[in-house]
């Protein structure tokens, strides 16, 4: 065995892990690694939409099936989609770190599409259910797996981030662009046609999809090895596959228990990440029942977000500069790992707490509605973004060559509250009324934004726990 060849015990194989080796993804063309970026991108955009497409058809659902407005149950199309995230991660991450990204990314991207088409369709509330739940499935794959598609073409943390903090970008436009959507569609064409939109959406970019290329190297090499060979030594490949894929379906739920960094960022994420489908609800029982917009009037609500969203953005592509700059200059505090990324969520945390106390005491028929909507939206959009940022990109930046197991951890932790709060919103809200329902969420995301300060001052007793850290 050579130097540069090491055994992966999770696997018994011998791999070449150097980056020097010329057929290692990092040496792709820039025309070939853009296409993988945007690759990832088309991905989590359209997954992430499929997310909220129903939003803004609620009353159209609720007429055409029969079910009071009321009902909890037009709060499922949603939520099933978001059951789907809660389990996919947990399999196609891991899976993505066995077979392939390609195969993993793909197939899903097209099992997205159909399970849309049949949600189209689909001629009872149940069937409607089961396909969203389905499509969820499908549509939750890029959010476990992106960040290893990244890690395998960009060996630069920064230039990684960049590519990471660009899909978070689309990722979170995602979801606030399926109620500006729907809501227009959903009144004009029926909520059938909000379904059909998706899929034209999706289908219209699935040939850049289709085209994506293998970028994890252990499954390069592993097939170059095979062509050698020959077909030799085809005895024993089926245990071997089982179990390299009890390994890599294990290690997620490992990783959650034995890793105080995957845990807290997780738990911190799925608050936020909760928050944001919790406003999905809310917002028509504050624009709505408070100031009487129509459906479509509620959805240009969700711009405010959108352009917070897009301030984030550029708020880490300075940061990314001046961390960089100052790591060149040799400043000592550019050189602790954690300070590459946790600084943004310093600044995203607060945010978060104030964006709701504003929209809380703002929301009243006495105050203009672009009060509540404007400026709290946009300060929710800086600090979930930036949030999201800096701990998604701070678990590729620790877990390295686990990031996909890492991520669908911390996918499937967020999307479980994502299911629940917003079945928790009507209730909330309307027991306690806008203003302190917006005050108990604030107080529990200021106590949780006190994680990625913990992070840095415990950095090291944490970094020793930590048996997956690369």
């Amino acid at each position: 065995m050579s130097s540069e060849e090491k055994v992966d015990t999770s696997t018994g194989l011998s791999r070449v892990r150097t980056i020097d080796n010329p057929r290692h993804p990092s040496h792709f063309s820039a025309i070939r690694k853009t296409h993988i970026v945007l690759v990832g991108l088309i991905c989590v955009f359209n997954g992430n939409l499929g997310s909220s497409l129903p939003s803004g058809a609620v009353e159209s659902l609720a007429t055409y099936f029969n079910i009071p407005s009321t009902s909890t149950l037009l709060v499922l199309p949603n939520s099933l989609y978001l059951v789907g995230y809660t389990v996919s991660p947990l399999f196609m991450g891991p899976l993505s770190e066995t077979f392939g990204r390609r195969p993993i990314m793909v197939g899903s991207f097209i099992f997205y599409m159909l399970f849309t088409l049949c949600c189209a369709v689909s001629p009872t509330f149940t069937g409607l259910l089961i396909c969203r739940l389905l499509a969820g499935v499908s549509a939750a794959v890029p959010n476990a797996v992106n960040s290893g598609l990244y890690g395998d073409i960009f060996t630069d943390p920064r230039r990684c981030g960049q590519a990471i903090a660009t899909f978070m970008l689309f990722g979170a436009q995602g979801p606030l662009t399926g109620p500006l959507i729907s809501g227009y569609v959903a009144v004009n064409l029926g909520w059938r046609w909000v379904f059909w939109v998706g899929v034209i959406i999706a289908g219209a970019m699935s040939p850049i999809v289709v085209l994506l290329p293998e970028t994890y190297f252990p499954v390069l090499e592993e097939k170059l090895r095979e062509r050698e060979s020959d077909g030799e030594r085809v005895d024993g490949r089926v245990a071997l596959i089982m179990h390299r894929v009890s390994d890599s379906l294990k290690r997620p739920f490992l990783m959650m228990i034995k890793e105080p960094l995957l845990s807290l960022t997780s738990l911190y994420l799925a608050l936020v990440y909760a928050l944001q489908y919790m406003f999905f609800q809310a917002y028509p029982i504050i624009f709505r029942g408070i100031y009487g917009l129509q459906i479509d009037e509620i959805g240009l609500s969700y711009i405010p977000i959108m352009f917070g969203v897009v301030i984030a953005f550029f708020i880490f592509s300075w940061y990314s500069w001046y961390h960089e700059k100052a790591l060149t200059g040799g400043k000592p505090w550019a050189s602790v790992p954690e300070l590459r990324r946790l600084p943004l969520a310093w600044l995203g945390g607060p945010l978060l707490p104030v964006a709701l106390l504003i929209q809380g005491f703002t929301a009243r028929e006495s105050i203009h509605p672009a009060v509540s909507m404007v400026v709290p939206g946009i300060l929710f959009g800086i600090g979930y973004s930036t949030v999201f940022l800096a701990m998604i990109i701070y678990l590729a930046d620790v877990y390295k060559k686990y990031a996909a197991s890492a991520q669908a951890a911390s996918s499937t932790t967020r999307s479980l509250l994502a299911v629940c709060l917003p079945f928790a919103a009507p209730s909330m809200y309307g027991v306690l009324g806008v203003k302190w329902a917006s005050v108990v969420f604030a107080v529990i995301s200021a106590l949780m934004a006190l994680i990625p300060f913990a992070f840095v001052m415990f950095r090291k007793h944490l970094q020793a726990r930590s048996a997956f850290a690369g």
